[in-house]
């Protein structure tokens, strides 16, 4: 999963931390460090839960090597999958008949030790130390680059006039070195924030205005929630994007020429000899008020990266419609099937098995499949069932499955993705993220009185969770979509599940104590499996396929895209 709830953790290809506050005693109860909740009692008594523990049990196995994209691990469990939609009884809907569909990828991965970044101001030239005070990003498009550029200050590179903000009012991008702050001002409402806080909405602005460089700086806020070693601990790790047809990677502009991270701790370093100090920004970046300016010299971006082409595969199987007239609309629904792979060990565990992100998911998925595909009848719209590859990277493989739809699937009418949902405690209810903002969200009622499950709001809408997993993909081609999580009312006094989930996500959220040892609530996935089951019985069967709301802030953006 590409986001974690309160600020854990910052994913640079969507959104980064904006340094909201949280409750102080949920924090001390949640810290990284803190003993793990009162551990609820498992009971799995159901044919249902036990189906969707066993797809857990294999999925998050060591045999899997934490399922990094590209990965003989990751292959092991597609494999997996495949045969669980074979045995349910779908059908194939993957490349020349089969399961599975080539996503081809590039992958880089940045040498820090190679990289350089230097200011050249007032007759001096400061060097910042890399790990230390700065990381490179990687380059997808040449493996060894160096540049020198003037450097303008761009606030948060928000263009958004409809809501009166322009960052780059009176500057000339030309040929020069973008610095930038993540986020988008706290004035901002959760949808507009979501999409003018993505880097990757931030990097299309200043490529179309001329920037040749990006220097992403580091807040204090941003490292208050997510430290500044985390990074460094990660800076190994490769990154990917999509491969076109001549293997040109995909979304990374040869025009950018390098790219750099500074740690919070260096800012002034950037901004020396400029006409405002980096704590002054800071400051007036929580207020709202950053305000663009050239600085003088020049700066000195030097990357290394190493590049390399590899494949991955989407799993796809299909439900045909059981209506003539709509069978050629199908409603998708997606759970990622990746994860990190290795990683840094802890406590001797180096395997990064992803139980809960998303092995849960996919299990919840396969057993939605199979309630469909064994009912007396198909929905009346075709519904795809796609286990993804690459959602750790940026949301690749959703992104290829929505450019590239098999042909049995017709039109894509509505996304329904299930990412780690953090069933760590009993619960009562459900949250649909993201059907507010079209007619799904009177389908989620009704599924859920038809289910039995409450329905509750988003508890964290400032996380803005709609753009930070595979729906995004879908939600940038025009489809309607919403993301099905876990819900956060308990079902008991003694357990709390918002705790619950809050003490994961500080603790084993992209760690190795992501495994099946933790206190899943099978119940509860076998209910968000009926759930989900429903939603899409309802959808397929509806008379008009989903719609976004009239003036709705996404269908507005991306609904022409369809």
């Amino acid at each position: 999963m590409t986001r974690p709830l309160l600020s854990v953790a910052c994913v640079l290809m969507l959104v980064a931390c904006d340094g909201r506050s949280e409750d102080s005693a949920l924090q001390a109860q949640t810290a990284p460090g803190a003993p793990m909740p009162p551990a609820p009692v498992v009971v799995n008594d159901t044919p249902a839960g036990q189906r969707i523990e066993a797809d857990v049990r294999a999925l998050a196995d060591d045999r899997m090597a934490g399922r990094e994209t590209g990965t003989p691990g990751f292959d092991l469990a597609a494999e997996h999958v495949a045969q669980r939609f074979a045995d349910i009884g779908l059908q194939p809907a993957g490349d020349e008949g089969g399961w599975f569909q080539r996503v081809p990828l590039v992958r880089a991965t940045a040498d820090p030790d190679a990289a350089a970044l230097s200011v050249a101001r007032n007759g001096r030239t400061i060097a910042l130390r890399a790990r230390d005070q700065f990381l490179p990003l990687p380059d997808f498009n040449a493996g060894a680059t160096e540049l020198t550029a003037p450097a303008v200050f761009v606030g948060q590179a928000i263009h958004a006039p409809e809501l009166g903000h322009d960052d780059f009012a009176g500057m000339d991008l030309d040929g020069r070195i973008a610095i930038v702050f993540g986020g988008a001002p706290r004035s901002f409402e959760p949808d507009p924030f979501a999409h003018y806080a993505s880097l990757r909405t931030k990097t299309e602005a200043i490529v179309a205005r001329g920037a040749i460089g990006l220097v992403l700086v580091n807040t204090v806020d941003d490292e208050a929630g997510s430290p500044w070693a985390r990074s460094v601990a990660q800076a190994s790790r490769p990154a990917m994007r999509l491969r076109d047809g001549d293997d040109r990677p995909i979304d990374t502009p040869a025009q950018l020429r390098a790219g750099v991270r500074v740690a919070a701790t260096a800012a002034d370093l950037v901004f020396a000899d400029g006409p405002r100090t980096a704590a002054e920004l800071f400051d007036a970046a929580r207020a709202g008020r950053l305000a663009p300016f050239a600085l003088p010299g020049t700066m000195t971006l030097r990357t290394r990266s190493h590049i390399d082409h590899i494949e991955s595969r989407n799993v796809l199987g299909m439900l045909p419609g059981s209506d003539p007239a709509r069978a050629t609309q199908s409603i998708v629904h997606t759970a990622h099937l990746d994860h990190l792979g290795h990683g840094a060990p802890v406590d001797g565990d180096a395997i990064y098995n992803g139980a809960l992100d998303n092995a849960l998911g996919v299990a919840i998925l396969i057993e939605a499949a199979r309630e469909l595909a064994q009912a007396d009848a198909a929905p009346g719209r075709s519904t795809l069932f796609a286990a993804l590859t690459a959602e750790e990277h940026g949301l690749l493989g959703a992104q290829w499955l929505v450019a590239h739809p098999p042909a049995a699937a017709g039109r894509l009418v509505a996304n329904i993705n299930i990412d780690m949902p953090v069933l760590t405690a009993p619960t009562r209810d459900i949250i649909a993220i993201g059907s507010e903002h079209s007619t799904l969200q009177a389908a989620v009622t009704q599924a859920a009185e038809a289910v039995g499950v409450d329905v509750s709001p988003d508890p964290f809408p400032e996380e803005v969770a709609f753009v930070r997993s595979d729906q995004y993909a879908f939600i940038r081609a025009g489809i309607p979509a919403l993301y099905l999580d876990a819900g956060v009312s308990p079902a008991n006094d003694s357990q709390n599940p918002k705790i619950a989930a809050t003490w994961f996500l500080r603790n084993c959220y992209h760690q190795p104590c992501d495994q099946v040892d933790l206190p899943i609530q099978y119940a509860d996935a076998a209910r968000m499996a009926r759930v989900s089951a429903a939603l899409a019985r309802i959808v397929g069967d509806a008379e008009a396929a989903p719609r976004w709301n009239d003036g709705d802030f996404f269908g507005t953006r991306f609904g022409s895209a369809r």
